[in-house]
């Protein structure tokens, strides 16, 4: 398990690497000096179970905006920087937990030992991130193309030049859009890299293809026990990235907790919305992350208690009446318009004495 071993980072009051916990990250899309809109947002984020929040920092207004944002949340905000290395300074400065940068992308040399000598003095991580739409052209030729190898070459390339200046606060990323490239290069990695790992499938698209691209990149990387951040990149609300990233996690066994929804296909016996009411129990049992309970949402009264029977929870729904069942036992029977609210408040008072009792 690679992750086990590599080494453990300080990032604000989180801790990665050495075998700590994955952790989940998204990034805003906000505009960053929009204080309001982005510390919004990213509230947001938190409730949904965002563990580090990225946000692009492109001038200095951006910048000073770290500073405000950072007063109103309650994880670490990681600054992105593309080109202006006095960005990243000045984000360092106004109390950025971490920051993003390309090293071959700042500028010359002196610029890159400029935002190393600053994140040393404030003791900030560095992620060095490399993607494969950037990669430069001596490599392109090198490999004949963007290969993974090539992509691990400029990764380990621009560690190098952080580490030349004495700083081993360090956080690696690399991405590519094109999955197996993706994994291949983090196979290659993982064995040289001493340093933790952040993974994800890059412009990986809309909710549909971005989430089945993402799970499959993520899931033959993560279990092969390479990553300590992912973020799940899609084209929509980032909410969505964090609750992909949830279900890959605790789908591989890598987070415990959370509550696991199961939901039939739709098929002729179905007498209810049972898309509509499945996405919003989805959306509701998000808010009881320290439950660790499987929750069926079933379409048909006649088999839902017997298809629901692995689960802790579940709810059936047809012809006006509503099931609640818990193990597969029919418990309670309500109007079908009362489901979601009957389904919340079992889970409201799970493991304090006063779940429903059976009848």
């Amino acid at each position: 398990m690679y992750r086990e071993h590599t080494k453990v980072v300080k990032i604000g009051d989180r801790v990665i690497g050495g075998g700590n916990p994955i952790l989940i990250q998204s990034m805003t899309n906000t505009r960053t000096e929009d204080v309001e809109a982005t510390v919004r947002q990213i509230l947001q984020l938190e409730e949904a179970g965002c563990d580090i929040i990225r946000c692009t920092v492109p001038n200095a207004q951006a910048a000073a905006a770290v500073r405000e944002i950072k007063k109103q949340i309650h994880i670490p905000l990681v600054a992105d920087i593309h080109f202006d290395y006095q960005m990243a300074i000045a984000a360092i400065e106004n109390g950025a937990d971490k920051i993003r940068i390309n090293p071959g992308n700042i500028g010359s040399e002196e610029h890159v030992q400029a935002v190393v000598e600053k994140a040393k003095a404030y003791q900030v991580p560095i992620r060095v991130g490399v993607n494969s739409g950037s990669l430069e052209k001596h490599l392109v030729e090198k490999y004949g193309g963007v290969t993974a190898e090539g992509i691990v070459e400029s990764a380990l390339d621009k560690v190098a030049m952080i580490e030349k200046y004495g700083y081993d606060n360090l956080v690696v990323s690399i991405k590519s859009s094109d999955v197996m490239m993706c994994v291949k290069a983090h196979e290659l990695l993982a064995p040289q890299c001493p340093y933790p790992l952040h993974v994800g499938i890059t412009e990986a698209g809309t909710l549909i293809s971005g989430n089945i691209k993402s799970s499959i990149g993520l899931g033959l990387i993560l279990s092969q026990g390479i990553g300590d951040t992912i973020r799940v990149s899609l084209t929509g609300d980032p909410v969505e990235e964090i609750k992909s990233a949830k279900l890959i996690l605790r789908t591989l066994g890598l987070r415990k907790g959370g509550i696991e929804i199961v939901s039939c296909p739709t098929c002729g016996r179905t007498k209810i919305d049972l898309i509509g009411l499945a996405n919003r129990v989805e959306t509701m049992v998000s808010g009881f992350d320290h439950l660790n309970l499987k929750v069926a949402v079933m379409g048909c009264v006649v088999n839902g208690p017997g298809e629901a029977k692995e689960a802790d929870l579940g709810i059936a729904g047809g012809d006006g009446v509503g099931l609640l069942i818990k193990k597969g036992e029919i418990i309670k029977k309500v109007p079908e318009d009362q489901l979601l609210h009957v389904l919340y408040e079992e889970l409201k008072n799970w493991g304090n004495g006063t779940e429903t009792v059976s009848l």
